[in-house]
């Protein structure tokens, strides 16, 4: 993670004394390049890199051979996004001898992206500019089986949790996939299309099927209306 500090220093015990094994599930290798260049040099961190997955499909097969004790998962995914791969792997975070603990690690910072893995069992959910020794940290407060957020991120799983009523599910919001909610979120920040394919590393062309796939679940007719209804939930 280019600019942030160095986790030479990394706070808390030796790495000769501490030792966890993690899978990378992020669809953009490059970050996973930064991140594993970042945090996986064993013998500073005491953090293992064992496997990498860029898709659902792929970090299923990854985590099931390699039984890693943390996983850091992103919520945006091919293949059914980040609570899809909890789903699937819901007998491995259950395992009563060797859990597999999963942290989201993700550019997102929505309150229903938030609230999404943790209902599906992640242990805690920071977003990416987490500097690289805070993230050695988080890894291993995890892998004790400890909570982890990101600080205005907690608010958001306290509020969903504080009552005993689950909070409303927005039917029309479960119709999108979780790559259209991130268009939407986009397009109603006042994004051109050349600079929401850009920041999510998708053509143009993408992001029209998108916005398309939206307006015509949702049964609206163009973007203000869009942004309109994306501000009442407040998705912006």
């Amino acid at each position: 993670m280019p600019g942030e500090a160095s986790v030479g220093q990394v706070p808390g015990e030796g790495a000769g004394e501490r030792r966890v094994r993690v899978v990378l599930v992020d669809d953009h290798r490059m970050f996973r390049t930064g991140v594993r260049a970042e945090i996986g040099r064993t013998e500073l961190t005491g953090v293992e890199v064992v496997g990498e997955a860029a898709d659902v499909e792929e970090a299923v097969t990854v985590i099931t051979a390699t039984r890693p004790e943390v996983v850091l998962l992103d919520v945006h995914l091919p293949g059914g996004g980040g609570v899809e791969v909890l789903r699937r792997c819901a007998s491995l975070l259950s395992s009563p001898e060797r859990p597999v603990r999963f942290l989201a690690l993700s550019v997102s910072d929505a309150a229903e992206d938030v609230i999404g893995v943790i209902r599906g069992g992640a242990r805690g959910y920071v977003t990416k500019t987490i500097t690289g020794s805070d993230l050695v940290d988080s890894v291993f407060r995890v892998q004790e089986g400890d909570a982890v957020f990101s600080p205005r991120l907690a608010g958001f799983v306290l509020d969903a949790f504080a009552s005993t009523d689950a909070p409303p599910v927005d039917e029309d919001l479960d119709r999108l996939t979780q790559r259209e909610r991130e268009v939407l979120r986009l397009i109603a920040r006042g994004y051109a299309y050349k600079e929401i394919a850009k920041q999510l590393f998708i053509s143009v062309k993408t992001v029209e099927s998108h916005v398309s796939a939206v307006l015509r679940k949702l049964q609206l007719s163009n973007r203000h209306e869009l942004t309109r209804w994306a501000t009442a939930r407040r998705l912006v």
